[in-house]
């Protein structure tokens, strides 16, 4: 049986368009050094569905806290339009140019949720703008932490981002009607940056014990990779604890309250950390309290970790959708830049609203607070500190 010269040729198109990425990856030089820079441009993208309603609350609370930093010219925020589904479509590009182009002129970004195209959706098959703005700005560690003091839990997950099954999920090959072929994709390099920021991050923060989350009993080449760069990475960080654990597994002991208090630090592919994070955000109140950072070495994107909720929007309840998610995003953009005393005000604030003294609750119908309401609470308690 012969296999059809397309699909033969649109593998190879995915060989060497990783190869290329690769080479990519080894000319890059350090990270950003926020310090150096004479104004640090932080661009706001509201997104879709209840995207702008948080994401405009969010702004009031950056504005609040980096008022004097603005002021003085050090930070400029600036508004970047286009990223809504309506103007995607109308492009049939996941990031129009434009948009892309304006993006890049920014150091950091804090990004609304982005509705993503679904079979059955009166949308074109576009491709996920937060795959594509990751991709095209190489933001290849996701993290996202969750803490719950009560059950003593405090995770912190970096995922890999811009690989896996997510690294050419729109290039997929159908062979006739009866086969349907995807890739994953890792790389040494991909890995190596991930794992390193990882424990890195743990030798920083005072961290004892990183976890490898893959299935490479199973999916052996790439996921197997990943734990062996693991393996060897973690040779060179002696003091930090160390295990493995298989993804399946690693989600019940998420619900096992003897074990799951152990995990610190737990380092993922790109899929894994995708299903593990919405999880344990379920801890914390669930994915509207979470919040999540994209780092590369040049840009970085801050966002809430759900998606753009159209259901919320079509039954005219966008104003009480909750901010948190965006609110946790701020803080930890705060804490990217270099501003970790006001990126504790916020957390405290929030810990404060939220858990200590509730007296907005975010219930996302009319019997609890609008997100304006919650963001008002939260600005007088940071005023008051």
């Amino acid at each position: 049986m012969q296999i059809p010269r397309e699909a033969v040729e649109k593998y190879e198109k995915v060989i060497l368009s990783q190869l290329e990425r690769i080479e990519k990856m080894k000319a890059q030089g350090d990270f950003t050094d926020y310090k150096k820079l004479d104004t640090l441009i932080i661009g706001v993208c509201g997104g879709d569905g209840i995207g702008p309603m948080i994401t405009a609350e969010a702004r009031k609370i950056l504005e609040l806290l980096l008022a004097d930093e603005i002021g003085s010219g050090r930070v400029e925020i600036r508004t970047i339009d286009g990223l809504t589904i309506e103007n995607r479509a109308k492009c049939n590009k996941a990031i129009p140019d434009d948009v892309l182009g304006e993006l890049k002129k920014c150091h950091v970004i804090l990004k609304g949720p982005t509705t993503t195209p679904r079979a059955g959706d009166p949308w074109p098959n576009i491709e996920s703008a937060n795959v594509a703005m990751r991709k095209a700005l190489d933001l290849f560690a996701n993290v996202r932490p969750v803490k719950v003091p009560k059950q003593n839990i405090d995770w912190t997950f970096f995922r890999e981002n811009t690989e896996g099954g997510y690294a050419v999920g729109s290039q997929g090959v159908s062979v006739g009607d009866d086969l349907a072929v995807d890739f994953t994709i890792t790389t040494t390099q991909g890995s190596e940056r991930i794992i390193r920021l990882a424990f890195e991050y743990a030798k920083k923060t005072g961290k004892t014990h990183v976890t490898a989350v893959t299935k490479a009993n199973v999916i052996k080449t790439t996921d197997g990779k990943f734990l062996n760069i693991f393996k060897q990475i973690a040779k060179e960080y002696p003091d930090i604890r160390t295990d493995d654990w298989y993804i399946d597994i690693m989600t019940a002991k998420l619900v096992d309250e003897k074990r799951r208090t152990q995990f610190q630090v737990l380092v993922l592919p790109n899929l894994y950390g995708d299903i593990l994070t919405d999880e344990a955000a379920e801890f914390q109140g669930g994915v509207g309290t979470a919040g999540s950072a994209n780092i590369g070495k040049r840009y970085a994107m801050f966002e809430a970790i759900h998606g753009s909720a159209p259901r919320m929007v079509e039954e005219n309840r966008a104003q009480y959708a909750d901010p948190c998610s965006m609110l946790r995003a701020c803080v930890m953009l705060l804490e990217h830049i270099g501003e970790a005393e006001k990126a504790k005000k916020l957390a405290s604030a929030l810990d404060y609203c939220m858990f200590e003294k509730p007296e907005r609750v975010i219930t996302g119908r009319p019997d609890g607070a609008t997100a304006a309401q919650f963001t008002e609470y939260l600005t007088e308690v940071i005023n008051a500190r």
